[in-house]
């Protein structure tokens, strides 16, 4: 009885080591990019190439792979999908920064790596250049602005720091640098300089602000309301010295008739 129960436990433990190796043994296969088995950033500038080499290391028969930029699958020839897949990233630009690329194993797409681009440029910056607005309106100077590593942002006036009044505001965000000006004044007027500095580079946009004097507007409703007071006068008028009106003109038929006939 002894002897049976021994066996029992012997074949119930090798079963429980047999599961416990089992997914070891199916999800053994890792894969690594650039000889990097971890997920990674890569630092890379615009105008660069880079290439991603995915390969797939401890595996035991031949595995299929597939690489995505974002969410979109990356189209591979049929040479550069089994075992070893490479992709080129050519002509990168500041607008691939951030980008995701990942190696996945087709047969079991929870096993992948993953690389980001990391793409370093100086301060790019945009806006409205000339701006003309009436004494007394409302004036916004949006400075855009695009830079990794994010810069440092500030307004200039006419070559030297903006001194904030009152009537001034400054928003900024990750992307643009804001000069609000409420009832904006004739000495408003002048150059504003977006500056943005990074650790790569400064850079500077002037903003040209013009303030034009307010324009004299005449006044539409009095001028209806008066127009309408005069016809009326008129119109009363008339009506007033309608008889007397008539009266000459028949005076005036009178003598007409007796010559005609």
């Amino acid at each position: 009885m002894a002897q049976k129960t021994s066996g029992l436990i012997q074949r119930c433990r090798f079963l429980l080591l047999m599961i416990l190796f089992l997914p070891r043994v199916m999800t053994s296969s890792v894969l690594s990019v650039n000889g990097k088995t971890d997920n990674y950033i890569l630092d890379t500038e615009p105008g660069l190439q880079e290439s991603l080499k995915c390969a797939v290391q401890n595996h035991t028969r031949d595995e299929e792979l597939l690489w995505y930029r974002e969410d979109g699958r990356v189209d591979l020839k049929s040479g550069n999908k089994i075992n070893s897949s490479s992709v080129c990233v050519s002509g990168i630009s500041e607008n691939d920064n951030g980008i995701t690329f990942t190696c996945k194993l087709q047969r079991n797409q929870s096993v992948s790596i993953s690389v980001v681009l990391n793409v370093t440029f100086p301060p790019l910056l945009s806006g409205n250049d000339f701006q003309t607005a009436e004494e007394g309106s409302d004036v916004k100077l949006v400075c855009n602005v695009k830079s990794n590593p994010q810069a440092q942002m500030m307004w200039y006036r006419n070559s030297g720091v903006l001194n904030l009044e009152n009537h001034h505001r400054i928003q900024q965000t990750s992307e643009y640098l804001q000069l609000s000006i409420t009832k904006v004044k004739k000495s408003d007027n002048g150059t504003y300089s977006c500056i943005a500095n990074s650790l790569i580079e400064t850079k500077t946009k002037d903003f040209h602000l013009i303030v034009k004097d307010k324009a004299s507007t005449v006044p539409i409703e009095p001028i209806i309301a008066a127009c309408v007071v005069v016809f009326l006068t008129l119109v009363f008028g008339l009506f007033a010295r309608r008889k007397r009106i008539m009266k000459l003109c028949r005076k005036d038929q009178g003598p007409q008739c007796r010559t005609a006939l």
